[in-house]
């Protein structure tokens, strides 16, 4: 049977209560063999009953995280946040990780990930690290800006083969310090800034800070990684459920 893997949801700030998701995002889960459950912004207090229905869990890009919820003023450079979309995805993540739920983060997710698990955040990189402008590239998508180092021993290099892969890079917040039991998987080699993160003591949490589901329609797709939740959903990959 199909693995049911849930997608976060962006809001449209050019159109307030209007929610928005790349298909992007859809026909990768697709490609995986998956179905794509869309969650629509709710109380964090339901995570858990959404989180029932679910074998995996996807977070997609979108907006800034919100500074205080790990500890920290906000930077003179931090642009729009959402407190709700920012209490349901923290609740969301928390409760896939009590149950081992196979995760996969996508930029924003990243580092909602990372906040989840106790950690922090870079809010600005182009001020607080040198060179931290070419992580901000959004235009076209599918550009590849700078490469990424993967390192040995990880799932991700396991995954995506390569020691460098070029990645595209559309973010100017990144992580900062790890949260509890995550460890850096890959990073830029130009600046230090982490680009992936995985937990190794899980079936399956992997997350990435730039767009692998732009590709889905290219021939050097990053659909592995994709497919890898998808296998991770349908061999005990939520055994607390």
């Amino acid at each position: 049977m199909a693995p049911v893997i849930g997608i976060t949801l962006d809001d449209e700030h050019a159109r307030p209560g209007v929610h928005v998701l790349r298909d992007d995002y859809v026909r990768s889960v697709e490609q995986a063999g998956a179905i794509p459950m869309i969650l629509a912004p709710c109380a964090p207090g339901h995570a858990p009953r959404l989180i029932d229905r679910l074998d995996g869990l996807l977070l997609s890009g979108g907006v800034d995280v919100d500074p205080l919820l790990f500890g920290e003023e906000p930077h003179p450079r931090l642009r729009r946040v959402d407190r709700h979309r920012d209490d349901l995805e923290l609740a969301l993540t928390r409760e896939a990780l009590r149950r081992d739920l196979p995760i996969l983060a996508i930029c924003r997710g990243i580092q909602v990930l990372n906040v989840a698990s106790g950690g922090t955040l870079i809010q600005d990189l182009p001020s607080e690290v040198a060179g931290g402008e070419r992580h901000d590239c959004p235009e076209p998508r599918s550009r590849r800006v700078h490469r990424i180092e993967t390192e040995p021993g990880t799932r991700l290099r396991d995954i995506l083969g390569p020691e460098t892969v070029p990645v595209n890079s559309f973010h100017h917040q990144a992580v900062g310090r790890l949260g509890d039991g995550l460890v850096a998987s890959a990073r830029c080699p130009e600046d230090g800034v982490i680009e992936g993160l995985e937990h190794p003591g899980r079936p399956f949490v992997v997350g990435v800070q730039w767009h692998p589901e732009t590709f889905w329609d290219h021939p050097d797709s990053f659909q592995p990684l994709f497919d890898a939740q998808a296998h991770a959903c349908t061999n005990g990959g939520a055994s607390a459920r």
